[in-house]
């Protein structure tokens, strides 16, 4: 092994060239190369490129656990399941791809996995089945991933092309008729607002699946 050379340095450089040139650019070699070594010394820890989107996900999942301890569990569900959304969110963006990198990975900490029993505990106190609780859980994560997917690529797009996105240019080519899909391009409201709405929506259709005497 060689010497100097520990997981955690690894995931650092590796969250580094992330921010600097997009996920397509983290392979091995070019971490290799960034923490002047050659490449076989870090088989040692991760074994392709999956293993290292795996240990780089997990990073950021305990940074999430970090921020939810700060959180009063078991308040109001509703508000859990909302404040899981806003913090996962808020880690994502702070890389570039960020929700990207949790795009088919495993969990690499079993501590990481754990801390979702008191969430489990909480959905399941107030009426929520455990597959409902589970599903809720689940069902955050992926809006929260798609959506943050859909925000940084947009974001990135209108930045290497700022015209990209005019609703003027896109009236344009809509042509005539269509008055109504017109207007639901003009509608749409910053990234915060939209996020908040449509997590609204999805909090709705869960509350739905309690029993009518549950909160």
């Amino acid at each position: 092994m060689t010497k100097g050379v520990t997981r955690d340095r690894i995931v650092t450089a590796a969250l580094e060239l992330l921010d600097e040139q997009g996920m397509d650019a983290v392979t091995v070699r070019a971490l290799a190369a960034r923490l002047n070594v050659r490449a076989p010394a870090l088989y040692w820890h991760v074994q392709n490129k999956q293993e290292l989107l795996d240990e780089m996900s997990t990073a950021i999942q305990r940074r999430v656990n970090a921020a939810l301890s700060e959180v009063a569990l078991g308040t109001y569900w509703r508000d859990d399941l909302a404040a899981y959304a806003g913090v996962l969110r808020a880690e994502y963006l702070l890389h570039r791809d960020g929700a990207r990198t949790f795009s088919g990975t495993r969990t690499t900490d079993p501590e990481v996995v754990r801390a979702k029993e008191p969430w489990l505990a909480c959905l399941t106190a107030v009426g929520f089945e455990l597959v409902d609780a589970t599903s809720a859980i689940d069902l955050i994560t992926a809006f929260v991933v798609g959506f943050v997917i859909e925000e940084q690529e947009q974001r990135q797009s209108a930045e290497a092309d700022p015209a990209r996105y005019s609703l003027a240019q896109r009236d344009a080519w809509l042509g005539d008729g269509v008055p109504l899909v017109k207007a639901a391009g003009r509608v749409r409201d910053n990234a915060e607002h939209r996020f908040e709405r449509q997590l609204g929506v999805l909090l709705d259709g869960l509350a739905a699946q309690l029993k009518p005497s549950d909160p």
